[in-house]
């Protein structure tokens, strides 16, 4: 199955509970309430780590502090002492994490992209031997990151914050 990236508006009354989590069951059992009932949300499957690589240059297994196209994939604030990834992001940070992937050529950046270079780098999920495929693959990523857009701007018009899960 692998692991998915989902990306959804999170309320303060929601991001004040996520903060004061108890543990690792109750926070999985609120996030998957939260899921089902999301007003917005963006299910990028398992481009994340390819997304962020495009954005940054490196994996998401490195994020890169105050950098909002970091931020963008894999929020700003992750939950410690759990196993699988959950992490948000507070409204005060979504304008400039918009801004910054409305200012990226995402076109460009896949231009000069190859799968070799993707296996080099061992980037998530390891498809970087479908060559045949490589135009399909490209063309998905262009996809997700023309949603993630959307879903940011959604987001600040709703005054939002967002809920990250890679799981």
């Amino acid at each position: 199955m692998g692991l998915r990236a989902n990306y959804q508006y999170l309320g303060d009354k929601e991001l004040e509970a996520l903060e004061k989590f108890d543990n690792e069951e109750d926070i999985f059992e609120m996030v998957e309430d939260w899921n089902e009932k999301a007003e917005i949300l963006l299910d990028i499957d398992k481009n994340w780590d390819l997304l962020h690589y495009m954005l940054t240059g490196v994996s998401a297994s490195d994020p890169i502090w105050e950098d909002p196209l970091s931020e963008a994939v894999v929020g700003v604030t992750s939950i410690e002492k759990i196993e699988d990834f959950i992490a948000y992001t507070k409204k005060d940070r979504v304008k400039d994490i918009l801004k910054a992937l409305e200012d990226f050529d995402m076109e460009t950046a896949l231009e000069s992209f190859g799968l070799e270079e993707g296996k080099e780098a061992e980037l998530y999920p390891n498809i970087w031997d479908y060559e045949e495929e490589e135009d399909e693959i490209k063309e998905d990523l262009l996809d997700c990151f023309e949603r993630m857009k959307d879903f940011y701007k959604e987001i600040l018009e709703a005054d939002g914050n967002v809920l990250v899960t890679i799981y």
